[in-house]
């Protein structure tokens, strides 16, 4: 966000720990937004170890529901819009079909169901708000899918990945875009239509497998590592976390309503993979 706002033009202030806390108190939290005088905030923080939300239910949800809910009220008492970033997690993923924002919620673990207490936290605390659900987020920073692809790649001819989930592996900077237009929006207009919940992921889906696939034939064509998939289904790959066989989102309302949809994921992979390379 901060890299993609000031590319744009736009003034970002970062606030983080130990300034702001989501698990402190609430009057903290809305004093160390207030000192950054916003026009516009954009809550991306979340507790997101979805493994270890299962062994730690109650901090997760201080976090994602609690410290959520006082960065809207932060937003509301300053008078500003709210940009939230929530998952597709808060879905089961037994649909056969993208998800759309008319669905009811059906989290099957404690960091999808965090997420969904927070989303409804915001809901409350401010109408003028913009909750945006994203997917299988990846970028050249941080831990993420693709630059573990790239790890594993360097140390192994063959890596077995699962290929019985399907989602729409997503950049982060493409995200960082979307959110700004979305946030240029609500500064632009009161009409309610641009206020709500909206999924927000890249054009096209794919499983684990093809995602891997596509970014070592990325790594490949910038003269790095690659390997061989093995495809394998979840089964074989137990986490303590349920993950939702599918995890697809539908984007047309915010097409419809915000004019923003984002680029397709292969074009955004190889630009990502890229850079990692490059910056390695």
């Amino acid at each position: 966000m901060l890299e993609r706002g000031r590319a744009a033009g736009h003034v970002i202030v970062p606030v983080g720990r130990p300034a702001l806390d989501l698990v402190g108190e609430r009057d903290g939290i809305i004093e160390a937004i207030g000192d950054g005088q916003p026009d516009v905030v954009v809550s991306a923080a979340a507790y997101t170890a979805v493994d270890k939300a299962e062994s730690e239910p109650d901090l997760a949800f201080a976090i994602n529901e609690r410290g959520a809910g006082a960065v809207a009220r932060a937003a509301r008492m300053l008078g500003v819009p709210l940009v939230h970033l929530s998952t597709d997690y808060v879905f089961d993923g037994s649909k056969p079909s993208p998800y759309t924002e008319e669905d009811e919620p059906h989290p099957t673990g404690v960091y999808g169901a965090s997420k969904l207490a927070g989303e409804r936290a915001v809901a409350a605390e401010t109408a003028n708000s913009a909750i945006l659900r994203t997917a299988w987020v990846y970028s050249p920073f941080g831990g993420n899918f693709v630059k573990t692809m790239l790890r594993l790649a360097g140390d192994r001819e063959e890596v077995g990945v699962v290929a019985d989930q399907h989602g729409n592996p997503t950049s982060a900077l493409d995200i960082a875009d979307g959110v700004l237009a979305v946030a240029a929006n609500l500064l632009g207009s009161p009409d309610p239509a641009l206020r709500g919940i909206f999924h927000m992921t890249a054009a096209g889906d794919a499983t684990w497998a093809d995602f891997a696939e596509a970014i070592f034939a990325a790594s490949a064509a910038c003269g790095g590592s690659t390997a061989r998939v093995k495809r394998i289904a979840t089964a074989d790959y137990p986490t303590a976390a349920r993950r939702p066989a599918n995890s697809r989102l539908d984007c047309r309302k915010l097409e419809r309503s915000h004019e923003i949809s984002l680029p397709n994921w292969r074009s955004s992979t190889e630009t990502v993979v890229a850079r990692l390379l490059e910056n390695a």
